[in-house]
């Protein structure tokens, strides 16, 4: 470019016609102000080269330091979203395993549930059948004692009641012989068989006993077999609700950690990918920032080196000595024709020029070849150089419009990956509160739940004291009755029954009672206020004693006792139930108090962690957008330097290509010629 600009500059010195200069005052003061007019383009011209590789620096050093915060953050994310989902998918497996256990077990307790029931629908049955049937003997041997009692053993034996009574002799193993012949005979015959009446009788009356009481062991067996089957069904419907809950519990957190799963592995995936993102923009931004870096350097060289050549132009133009010599020798300074074939040569190629002229430095072509004294050697050397000039032009366009789209390739990239980042930082702060929120109502209901608990132990507590008060007042009151009622059986039998008395311990003297009976046993009351006592009544009659109403009191004293010991006996098991179940109560509550109070702490430290992952997240997604920004903020720079290129990058190619054939048809023409320069 400053080789150019010197030859233009001594083409015009050189070249300017004589009419031109007789027109002008000064022509020497108008090539000097061309002169500072383009030295000061150029000076703006660095200026503002240097104010964009300014920029293009600051951007270099910016972008290198966020691309390496973004790709430390990236790096030691991976190992920690891996490690994330080993521990997910490890804790997926066991939920499974858990799973599956639990459905094990809940499918065995109902098969357990479904053969106890069959087994107690058998059993109940089975004592179903056994009670009629012992109804029905009991009431068949029943009615033949009443009969027999009565003398209508003949009637009796016409009823149904007899045949029940004969089906149970014939069938009941457990008669000896000749009772089973007794009473089969007494079944078999009719109104002549006169029976031993008190024999069959007591037969009956045993037979009748026997069942009842075989009914009665039965029937306790039956209870206790109903009862241990509700206990049975109560605790299995207890185990398998645990385990329903249990699986469902497990269930849905193997769904949600499944979905976070997934959600890990999208972020890891995206996460590696934006790292190599990061690190090849890395790599390609200081490639490129070095070559600008080198570039610059060059073009401040090159611009120096014009600004030096301009500046002593300048000065060889302005010295005193120069422009006496410019006044004397420019009015007649021309160039002389020596052949008439130049003249139709120089007008064919400024006609060519002027055709294609489209760059104002074409216009220095033309004007050289429109001056008297043409040099031709120094326009085909300035034709060459124009050339050469465009060619590099035309290198520099195609160099900054493979830099601009690789730049805009870059950014774009970049912005992408930006805003997958900032996406992905708004989806884990939603995700982080709504953790947060959920885990905050998880902690108030546990919370609650503890307070409700610790209310429901106090309550038990105060209920436990209570009964416990309770049955102690009731031991103390029903021991003092029965010794009490102790005490009036021994003395009624004292005197009703002497030889069922006891004599209470020998009792022990105070010290009072020894003096006193030291002094003769007698003890003197006061007399002095003495009076004779009325006349005796009249005497009863001779006593005898009320021995079997005696019998009848001691008796109901007894049944008292019995009941009073019956009652305490029952308190104490109640008492001892109770107790164990206030234990067992307490024990539960206190184990799940600890498990609600450790899932309280991990609640609350989760919630934490999520809190301050949520304010770092916050932090990131700002420092990720301002980088946004700053991205958004340079592809705009580059729409400015370089829409203009692309858009007319064809367009300015087609111009240079049609101006360098221009200048090569021109040369042509110049060269079909032999000038010589007088």
């Amino acid at each position: 470019m400053a080789a150019f600009r010197l030859v233009v500059l001594a083409l015009v010195v050189s070249c300017v016609g004589a009419s031109e200069q007789q027109a002008t005052a000064n022509p020497i003061r108008k090539v000097v102000n061309m002169l500072q007019a383009m030295e000061k383009k150029v000076t703006a011209e660095g200026e503002k080269e240097t104010e964009l590789f300014d920029k293009f620096m600051c951007y270099c050093k910016n972008g290198d330091e966020a691309l390496g915060a973004s790709i430390a953050a990236a790096e030691g994310k991976v190992p920690q979203v891996t490690s994330d989902i080993e521990a997910g998918e490890a804790e997926v497996a066991q939920l499974k395993s858990d799973l599956k256990s639990h459905q094990t077990d809940r499918a065995a307790a109902k098969t357990a549930m479904a053969e106890a029931t069959k087994i107690r629908e058998k059993e109940a049955a089975d004592f179903a059948a056994l009670k009629a049937e012992a109804d029905a003997n009991i009431a068949a041997a029943t009615k033949a004692t009443a009969a027999i009692s009565k003398g209508m053993s003949g009637s009796f034996l016409q009823t149904s009641d007899a045949q029940v009574l004969r089906n149970l002799v014939v069938g009941k193993n457990s008669l000896d012989d000749d009772v089973r012949e007794e009473l089969t005979a007494f079944l078999s015959t009719g109104n002549g068989y006169a029976p031993a009446s008190g024999q069959i009788t007591g037969i009956l009356k045993q037979m009748i006993d026997t069942m009842t009481a075989d009914l009665a062991s039965a029937t306790s067996s039956e209870n206790a077999a109903v009862k241990s089957f509700g206990e049975l069904m109560a605790a299995k419907e207890k185990e398998i609700a645990s385990l329903t809950k249990s699986i469902e519990e497990k269930m849905v957190r193997l769904g949600q950690l499944q979905v976070d799963i997934v959600e890990m592995k999208e972020d890891l995936d995206d996460t590696g990918k934006a790292l190599l993102e990061d690190k090849k923009f890395l790599g390609d931004l200081a490639k490129n920032c070095k070559t600008k870096a080198e570039e610059h350097a060059a073009n401040q060289k090159l611009r120096s080196e014009e600004l030096l050549a301009l500046a002593d132009t300048i000065k060889i133009l302005n010295d005193d000595d120069a422009l006496e010599l410019f006044k004397k020798t420019l009015p007649g300074a021309s160039l002389l024709q020596v052949q008439v074939s130049s003249t139709q040569q120089r007008q064919q190629a400024l006609a060519v020029i002027k055709a294609a002229r489209s760059d104002p430095r074409l216009s220095f072509l033309a004007l050289a070849l429109q001056g008297k004294k043409v040099n031709f050697d120094k326009v085909l050397t300035m034709i060459d150089e124009m050339v050469v000039t465009l060619k590099a032009e035309q290198q520099d366009d195609e160099d900054k419009k493979e830099y601009c789209a690789m730049q805009f390739d870059l950014a774009d990239d970049k912005k992408k990956s930006l805003e997958r980042s900032v996406s992905n930082l708004e989806k884990a702060i939603e995700k982080a509160k709504e953790g947060v929120a959920a885990l905050a109502e998880e902690i108030k209901a546990l919370e609650a739940g503890i307070v409700a608990l610790d209310k429901s132990v106090a309550e038990a507590t105060e209920q436990r004291k209570e009964e416990n008060v309770d049955f102690k007042e009731l031991m103390t009151s029903d021991g003092a009755a029965k010794e009490i009622l102790g005490f009036a059986k021994n003395r009624l039998n004292k005197f009703y029954n002497p030889k069922l008395y006891k004599a209470p311990p020998k009792k022990v003297l105070s010290d009072e009672d020894r003096a006193v009976q030291a002094a003769g046993g007698t003890v003197f009351a006061d007399v002095s206020a003495h009076v004779a006592p009325p006349p005796p009544p009249a005497t009863a009659a001779a006593f005898s004693k009320k021995s079997e109403e005696s019998g009848g009191v001691i008796a109901m004293v007894d049944l008292m006792v019995a009941d009073l010991t019956k009652e305490m006996t029952e308190a104490e098991a109640t008492e001892k139930n109770a107790q164990e179940d206030y234990e067992g109560a307490m024990k539960d509550a206190a184990d799940k108090r600890a498990t609600d109070s450790k899932s309280l702490a991990d609640k609350q430290k989760a919630k934490a962690e999520l809190g301050a992952d949520l304010e770092a997240s916050g932090q990131e997604k700002a420092a990720t957008t301002k980088t946004l920004m700053a991205t958004l903020e340079h592809i705009q720079a580059l729409h400015a330097e370089c829409d203009w290129l692309l858009q007319y990058f064809q367009v300015r190619k087609e111009a240079r290509a049609g101006e360098i054939e221009s200048l090569k048809t021109a040369k042509s023409v110049l060269s079909g010629a032999s000038f010589a320069l007088l």
